[in-house]
């Protein structure tokens, strides 16, 4: 049976199905307005379509599928979008993934182990949590507003994909204090995560680089290494013929041991 590891994918996962949960309960009791609820079931199809691609990424390189389909296909069940009360079957993904990070003796060591698979999980939920709260909260500080131009939806969905990206078409935008003061924190995060994106594409085209200077200097010590060994079992083997000359030597010098003889007794 393959043994079920922790890794910085099954906690971004987790956290993705907590704010799917918060999404699938704001959908099932909060019904104030079409737009609002047409931006909740948008959001959510994002975050089905991230689990779904998890799933079959896990199934993909599992080394046992069919252990891995038995041991997620509560995932794969609550990634389907178009029913709703599958959806709460998430709860069992964050369980599941809370009892593996307390069966893990080092926490932080996972992350420091996968340094790159951490980079991406914490880019795609932060960008992710980003883009629904600020959808949502831009939706509901403008809507009604007078002047306001982001009304529906798709506009702010479109505005904090939009805003996050920096790129600042001005199609839509905000008119209200509140909503300025969301853009600009949507904004200072999508800086902060291109920034990040740029370090790690820079540490992809490097680190091949890198892997082979690491490889030659390794070769150059094994060889160091067995040059250095060869020379201890030369010196070892010319220590013994040192030894067996010495003892050799030692043999021949040594005086022989005289036998007493009958005339000598006698005269004792």
């Amino acid at each position: 049976m393959t043994k079920e590891t922790f890794s910085p994918r099954e906690l971004g996962m987790m956290l993705l199905s907590v704010l799917s949960v918060i999404v699938v309960l704001m959908i099932a009791f909060y019904d104030d307005g079409r737009e609002h609820m047409q931006l909740l079931m948008h959001i959510d199809l994002m975050i089905c379509i991230i689990f779904i691609s998890n799933f079959f990424y896990g199934l993909w390189r599992s080394d046992n599928r069919a252990h891995y389909f038995k041991e997620h296909w509560i995932d794969l069940v609550a990634s389907i979008p178009a029913i709703e009360q599958l959806r709460y079957a998430r709860i069992f993904q964050v369980l599941r993934v809370i009892r593996l990070a307390r069966m893990t003796r080092s926490f932080w060591g996972e992350f420091l182990k996968h340094k790159r698979e951490t980079t991406v999980t914490s880019l795609l939920v932060g960008l992710v949590t980003v883009l629904t709260f600020a959808s949502v909260l831009i939706l509901l500080v403008e809507e009604g507003a007078p002047g306001a131009n982001i009304t529906t939806a798709d506009e702010a969905i479109w505005w904090a994909i939009v805003t996050i990206s920096t790129v600042g078409y001005g199609d839509f935008y905000p008119v209200t204090s509140m909503g300025r003061i969301i853009g600009a924190i949507v904004i200072i995060s999508g800086v902060s995560f291109f920034g990040i994106v740029a370090g790690y594409l820079a540490s992809v085209f490097v680190s091949p680089e890198e892997e082979e200077k690491l490889s030659s200097q390794e070769l150059e010590l094994n060889k160091r290494s067995d040059e250095l060994e060869r020379k201890l079992a030369n010196l070892e083997q010319q220590n013994q013929q040192i030894l067996a000359e010495l003892k050799r030597l030692s043999e021949r010098s040594s005086p022989a041991p005289t036998e007493s003889t009958g005339s000598d007794r006698n005269s004792v």
